[in-house]
């Protein structure tokens, strides 16, 4: 079946196409259209099958990734939302964690809430944490302060978040309903459903931006179902969501807020099946694209998972300025540093580069499309990084006249030094903010990047990664053919999938047998429901069941993966040790302690597709390998030298590289630095030993 997987990027959308049986893939890459993303991604879809002499209705699936949801929760463009919220409890998000981030900035700003005060109403009901009835709900109160959110503020969705629902949803559930009956176009999201978790906070700022995107969500994919069947397609649109599993159109039209990151997921996918092909469990997944820089840690197979995300800070882009939200994410470090961030000095007279990206519009400098401010791109093609000529294959041609003027007006001048010293400059700070904040991301979460790998991927991160790896002494970096666009080929290796998360409070000496199972069985019969109700055969469906335990007295969890293939009472019997091996690998150390569970974590999955390599390896010798020479910047080789350009498409199997060299393809560049060699092993990547012919691997 031939699939697609679409990425839409702040600068570019990406497209991979595979047909697994013929073990045959194709590639497209074009700019982004942010006024309407729906727009490229079926542009490009009739450009891909039209470079390959493909009818649409031949592909069977497109897998789909968006940054929509986080670019509409930072620049504020979803709709008038109102919230139904327990009395007493109104001034919950201006009270906020009452924490401040920085003990001595007075300037410090707060996210925003995403719904105004005077759009939430009060509603008289209270269940308290056991879950029991203290106050009857008055329904007819509700009702018309429903009416008056609709009909007086004029909101399009509307969150419900009542207090404890976690425990006891039944209030929630009527308040929904009845909004429904009263409004059947309004869009209604309730807290118990979104995310089901004590920390009333984090739960109600999840519904609300869940039911803020929920119009957006649905109009964009209702633009995206009928582009792509005005133009032939008849296949299956699955959409990726941030903890990396695939959903269905309904599922995401349901649950806008776990599409959150879901581009980022995918290359994170991708890095991890490379990993799992090549034996190497413990690596980094790099990924450099036009507006920012993600890093996140595979650990024995498995990318890094987390339950909070803060989105679209408001200060400094410091943690604890944004929105906090709970939902499953793959554990990511993100810093502002892409290809299109712009490059500026500041009144110390220090270059800066980002956050703000230039995104496709404008666009670098070098882009020719009316942007006059200096990037990291321009910066790249002065150090003779990027061929002008031959940028996305050849159909795109960067001017490098543009680059050098946008970087001699905006940092060579004010500094009063020379062009390619300030191009090397922006290049270099590029490099050491993205390891500062890769090293304190594995240093909070006890990862060694001295004993993995890297996996470098989008249109910047095989020109940055192996002087990334050096700073942070990765002793290997893995180029996969087809970097530039990993994500999209990411979306083709996730499985469908879905995760509930459920509050459960209890002490471990209550808790039988019995009673594990019958809770185990709800929770598996609710996750894998919604993988059922997308047409997937029961028999295929696999679960993933981790409890959320502590010692009694503290504040916060440890995750422990129950066991496969166990009865509940083997389960029982192995949990204290199951626990005790989980808080040791996180603290070092035990406690002699009482141990108590707070809730659960259950994942359905449906099996993943069969891996194929993302190109097929060339067969040509070195020679035919080798497209010329350019002159390029490489500090550690002495300064510009003229430097060895070789055809990715044309390295075979065990063929050798050495640096300082670059390894063109269409969609990205490949660096080896002084000291560095590559080896193009079976499955087409290059894999480089970073400093390995200087001795500094040592």
């Amino acid at each position: 079946m031939l699939r697609l997987g679409v990425d839409i990027g702040g600068t570019f959308t990406d497209f991979a196409m595979a047909d697994q049986g013929r073990r045959w893939t194709a590639l497209h890459k074009r700019l982004t259209t942010p006024e309407d993303p729906a727009r490229a991604v079926i542009e490009g879809v009739q450009a891909i099958c039209a470079e390959n002499d493909i009818a649409i209705g031949d592909i069977g699936e497109i897998v789909h990734g968006t940054t929509l949801i986080t670019n509409a929760l930072i620049e504020r463009r979803g709709e008038p939302t109102g919230m139904l919220v327990t009395e007493g409890f109104r001034d919950t998000f201006d009270l906020g964690q009452e924490a401040r981030f920085d003990l001595y900035d007075l300037r410090l700003t707060f996210a925003k809430p995403i719904v105004p005060r005077t759009a939430r109403a009060a509603v008289a009901e209270r269940i308290s944490h056991q879950g029991e009835i203290l106050e009857a709900m008055d329904e007819d109160a509700l009702r018309a302060s429903i009416r008056d959110l609709v009909e007086g503020q004029g909101i399009s969705a509307l969150a419900v978040c009542f207090i404890h629902s976690y425990r006891n949803p039944v209030h929630e559930q009527r308040a929904a309903e009845i909004a429904r009956e009263m409004y059947p176009g309004l869009y209604v999201s309730a807290s118990s459903d979104v995310f089901a978790y004590p920390r009333e906070y984090e739960r109600w700022t999840t519904t609300c931006a869940n039911a803020y995107a929920l119009p957006m969500v649905d109009r964009y994919l209702r633009r995206l179902e009928e582009g792509l069947a005005e133009i032939g397609f008849g296949g299956t649109l699955s959409i990726i969501a941030s903890g990396g599993g695939l959903m269905t159109p309904a599922m995401a039209r349901r649950y806008p807020v776990r599409l959150l990151e879901s581009g980022p997921a995918a290359g994170v996918l991708m890095a991890a099946r490379i990993g799992e092909d090549l034996g190497i469990g413990s690596l980094i997944a790099f990924d450099l694209g036009g507006t920012t820089a993600k890093g996140a840690l595979v650990r024995a197979g498995e990318p890094s998972k987390k339950y909070t995300f803060e989105a679209a800070h408001a200060y400094k882009h410091k943690s604890g300025s944004g929105l906090q939200l709970q939902i499953p994410v793959i554990d990511m470090a993100e810093i502002g540093s892409g290809g299109g961030s712009i490059v500026s000095v500041d009144s110390l007279g220090l270059i800066r580069v980002g956050p703000r990206s230039a995104s496709s519009v404008p666009g670098p400098a070098c882009y020719g499309l009316g942007g006059e401010d200096a990037t990291l791109t321009d910066a790249n093609l002065m150090l003779g990084y990027l061929d002008a000529d031959f940028f996305l294959g050849g159909k795109m041609r960067l001017a490098p006249e543009a680059a050098g003027g946008a970087i001699t007006q905006r940092v060579a001048a004010p500094l009063e030094m020379e062009l390619m010293r300030a191009a090397w400059g922006i290049h270099d700070i590029a490099n050491e903010d993205i390891s500062r904040a890769f090293r304190m991301h594995a240093t909070e979460r006890g990862f060694d990047y001295r004993r993995s790998s890297m996996v470098a991927s989008g249109g910047g991160g095989p020109i940055h990664a192996a002087r990334i790896a050096r700073k942070l002494r990765v002793p290997r970096v893995i180029y996969p053919a087809g970097a530039g666009v990993m994500s999209a080929f990411g979306m083709l290796v996730g499985a469908r999938s879905f995760e509930v998360v459920r509050a459960h409070a209890q002490r471990l000496e209550t808790l039988d047998a019995d009673a594990l199972g019958a809770l185990l069985a709800e929770v598996r019969a609710e996750v894998s429901q919604h993988l059922t109700d997308s047409g997937l055969d029961p028999a295929e469906i696999a679960t993933d069941v981790r409890l959320d335990m502590r010692y009694r007295g503290q504040g916060y969890d440890v995750e422990v993966r129950l066991p496969q293939g166990l009865e509940a009472a083997e389960i029982l019997a192995q949990l204290p040790a199951l626990f005790t091996a989980a808080y040791e690998d996180v603290f070092h150390s035990t406690l002699d302690q009482p141990l108590e569970i707070t809730g659960l974590k259950v994942e359905a999955r449906a099996p993943k597709p069969d891996f194929m390599p993302l190109l097929p390896a060339g067969s040509g010798a070195e020679g035919a390998a080798l497209k010329g020479r350019r002159r390029a910047y490489f500090p550690l080789a002495g300064g510009v030298i003229d430097c060895p350009v070789y055809d990715r498409y044309r390295l075979a199997p065990g063929q050798t590289v050495t640096g300082p060299c670059l390894v063109e393809e269409r969609e990205s560049t490949c660096l080896l630095d002084f000291g560095d060699r590559g080896i193009i092993d079976r499955h087409g990547n290059l894999v480089a030993e970073i400093g390995v012919t200087t001795g500094e691997a040592a």
